[in-house]
């Protein structure tokens, strides 16, 4: 292990005292005035069914500058609504504003209707002025945070540009002892920096995964395609959900994923793609550009512990159902 997985191992053993590297774990939310919902025009291959059925859909959205220009917007906040509303869990990158409302005021929304949303939201960073931060965004009715294991990775020797947010949650399953368990790892890499990262980033997967939850999903932005993982993509037993499908609004270039280790994480269902919101709500590129640069990307997974789920080279390229 580089030094990286030792800072990495000192920080899970600090996740229950006060030196966290760790911002917010879960404000409080509270009412907002109503959205408008889009109306669903298109429909697509990659558009996730709206339906939320018996298994668990967990999500990662790079929503692109998510800041107070976006919140100012009704319509873009509309479809970040409806979008974030097809899933349980949501990873989102790119938080960027040091004004700390911009996930208060977007739960505010997403709960109008009486929703139970809430989220987890990390601390800024960066290595210039413009900051960004990680959060989670979760449906409380869904799954259930463990507040010891909120945390954000050390990295005393810098190998990543944004240190990644680690959260275990769990499914609200009828029993504590069925619920499926796991560890979501947020993470947004240096489109100049991949090679480094994600070379480091083994690392960082290796050690969540030893310290007691062997179900461990790295997601988010990875700057680089299922082929190009470096030794992330080496790990034996390492899988990925989208392949050959572009993530960006321009439908040119995939950078997204979620990645976990197939030999222990076989609650996952087999259903898994990009939400391409432009399709799914009837947008010009334009509108979607304002929206952000990427769809998200979404798997689903058994709703309690150790259920097996479909094989890999049974994924279904439409997950309609």
């Amino acid at each position: 292990m580089r030094a990286l997985a030792r800072a990495v191992g000192l920080a899970v053993l600090l996740t229950a005292g006060c030196n966290l590297d760790i911002e917010s774990m879960a404000p409080g939310t509270a009412n907002a005035p109503s959205v408008a919902a889009p109306s669903a025009q298109a429909d697509s291959a990659i558009v996730a069914p709206l339906e939320r059925g018996e298994n668990l859909r967990i999500a990662s959205f790079n929503i692109q500058v998510f800041g107070q220009s976006k919140l100012n917007k009704p319509e873009v906040m509309q479809v970040l609504v409806q979008t974030v509303r097809q899933f349980d869990v949501v990873a989102i990158q790119e938080v960027r504003s040091a004004d700390q409302d911009v996930l208060p005021r977007f739960v505010q929304l997403l709960n109008v209707d009486g929703a139970r949303y809430d989220f987890i939201l990390g601390p800024r960073l960066g290595r210039t002025s413009s900051k960004e931060q990680y959060a989670f965004v979760f449906d409380t009715t869904r799954v259930g945070v463990d507040p010891q294991m909120i945390y954000t990775i050390a990295d005393p020797q810098d190998l990543l540009h944004r240190e990644p947010l680690v959260t275990r949650f769990y499914t609200l399953a009828p029993s504590l002892n069925e619920a499926f368990t796991f560890v979501l790892v947020n993470i947004h890499t240096d489109p100049d920096e991949t090679d480094q990262e994600l070379n480091a980033l083994d690392d960082v997967f290796q050690l969540v995964q030893s310290q007691g939850e062997d179900d461990v999903i790295l997601l988010g932005d990875l700057n680089v395609d299922e082929r190009n993982l470096g030794e992330l993509g080496q790990l034996p037993g390492i899988t990925w959900t989208v392949a050959g499908e572009p993530t960006n609004t321009r439908r040119s270039k995939s950078y997204d994923n979620i990645v976990f280790d197939r030999r222990f994480t076989v609650e996952y269902a087999g259903y898994a793609g990009v939400f391409d919101f432009a399709s799914h709500f009837g947008l010009s590129q334009e509108q979607a550009l304002e929206v952000s640069d990427h769809f998200p990307v979404w798997a689903e997974f058994r709703w309690t512990e150790n259920q097996t789920g479909r094989p890999l080279a049974a994924r279904p390229e439409d997950p309609a159902r």
